[in-house]
């Protein structure tokens, strides 16, 4: 099964890193986060990639065809040129038309997770819908507080596990999903995926795991002090 990665968005929250180069090139201990996401899978035996380029494509095209990139022969790695303005369910849809018929696993180029991969795909097989969501636990970011009247009665960290779920980015779909998507300019997350909720054909896969975005500075400095750590915890299956 073929695995699409969403890299062509703008990275603006990240722009002190996004100047010269797409997000998901963004380096975490030297390697770009599109290396690190793209090992989460190949260590789970899927290995052939469709990246989907808009912003500062061509970064990402130079390191695929750079000798010293650290991709393993292994992998096939495709990228494609969907657009600079195109939104992620229009990319979704271009990858999906060069892949044909097939089955697709989908995700954004800047988030990792040590996410049981074929658990998604058998997950997905046993609800019989058209797609399946990954839902995660958002990282707890602010201090908790509890507090009677004018007066703090506790403060510390909000649990993670406390939060509720959010969407965290790692997707199966179907074939048909495509034709849910019109045009280049339909968001996959108010558009798509809304669609197949009113149609009862999305599923959602609890992930209780390891789960980190990296949409700020901070963030990508955490998640290098994590990858210090042999195995990564987003590899620790």
């Amino acid at each position: 099964m073929k695995v699409i990665i969403l890299a062509g968005g703008l990275g603006t929250r990240i722009s002190e890193e996004t100047g010269d180069k797409p997000k998901p090139m963004v380096e975490i201990n030297g390697k770009p986060i599109l290396w690190h996401l793209m090992s989460i899978f190949a260590e789970q035996g899927f290995t052939d990639f469709v990246v989907a380029k808009g912003y500062k494509g061509e970064v990402i095209s130079d390191w695929i065809s750079s000798s010293d990139n650290g991709i393993p022969g292994s992998w096939t790695v495709t990228a494609l040129e969907t657009g600079l303005e195109t939104q992620t369910a229009g990319r979704i849809r271009q990858c999906m038309s060069l892949i044909g018929e097939e089955r697709v696993m989908v995700t954004y180029g800047d988030g990792l997770a040590n996410l049981k991969v074929q658990q998604l795909i058998e997950f997905h097989d046993s609800q019989g819908t058209l797609a399946t969501v990954t839902a995660v636990h958002p990282p707890a970011r602010f201090g908790y507080l509890e507090f009677s009247g004018g007066l703090v009665r506790k403060f510390g960290e909000k649990n993670q596990a406390d939060a509720g779920w959010i969407n965290g980015g790692f997707f199966v779909l179907e074939p048909s999903v495509m034709d849910l998507i019109d045009d280049d300019f339909q968001p996959f997350e108010t558009s798509t995926l809304p669609e197949l909720t009113n149609q009862l054909q999305l599923s959602a896969f609890r992930h209780e795991g390891f789960w980190q975005p990296m949409d700020t500075l901070r963030e990508k400095n955490d998640l290098e002090k994590l990858g210090k750590n042999n195995p990564a915890p987003w590899l620790t299956f």
